[in-house]
């Protein structure tokens, strides 16, 4: 079937085959319905899962028994972390996160962050590497990452840095706005092309070719 990557709470997965690399997408928690994506490189086998936001009892099966070498924590607020722990206890699992939210998550689940990264580190699941990008605003140490595939367009996953229609809310603070509309303006749509599709934190997937032209509106209503 076509990947859409229109998931719902309680619902089944959304799974895109890139041939090197499968992109499984879920939804957790009726409240928040934050997105998850395990990604499994075909070759070796090895999985990597972005957020940990909830439910384990989801999560567990989906990982199944492949196992998991590393959880990225896209930014250290609490709906995208609450199933961090039962999971690296379950799995064994590497904790990645941003340098400057890696204390705040640690703090927050008692997870040590075993790899804290910085712009331009690369994240690795099997023989696919993912390209960090550092993007501040929405919380201090956010996270993208980018898998440029080779046979394809480049694929974006924007924690709650970008989603469709806007970038993340910065709760009425004007510095932390400017701030991340400028490294999603500078270090997303000025980096990588219209085709780039991204995975959001919460919601429906988009493409950068089509939030491009609402950056100005988005730069100008302050939200």
């Amino acid at each position: 079937m076509t990947y859409t990557g229109d998931v719902t709470v309680g619902g089944g997965p959304d799974v895109r085959d890139l041939g090197c690399l499968s992109i499984t997408k879920v939804a957790v928690d009726e409240k928040m319905s934050n997105n998850c994506y395990l990604l499994r490189c075909a070759a070796t086998g090895e999985q990597v899962l972005i957020d940990a936001a909830a439910e384990t009892e989801t999560l567990l099966p989906l990982i199944g028994s492949a196992g998991l070498r590393a959880v990225v924590t896209t930014h250290q607020h609490w709906d995208h972390h609450r199933a961090l722990a039962d999971v690296v206890a379950a799995t064994g699992a590497d904790v990645i996160a941003g340098i400057p939210d890696a204390d705040a998550i640690t703090a927050q689940t008692g997870v040590p962050v075993t790899r804290a990264v910085k712009d331009g580190d690369v994240v690795t699941v099997g023989s696919c590497e993912l390209e960090v990008i550092a993007i501040a605003g929405h919380t201090p140490g956010s996270v993208a990452l980018v898998y440029r595939d080779p046979e394809g367009h480049p694929h974006l996953f924007t924690g709650d840095t970008l989603f469709p229609g806007g970038v993340g809310a910065t709760f009425g603070d004007a510095a932390a706005f400017a701030q991340l509309v400028e490294e999603v303006d500078t270090k997303i749509f000025a980096t990588l092309p219209d085709d780039t599709w991204f995975y959001p934190g919460h919601g429906g997937d988009s493409t950068l070719g089509v939030e491009r032209p609402h950056v100005a509106e988005w730069r100008e209503r302050g939200w």
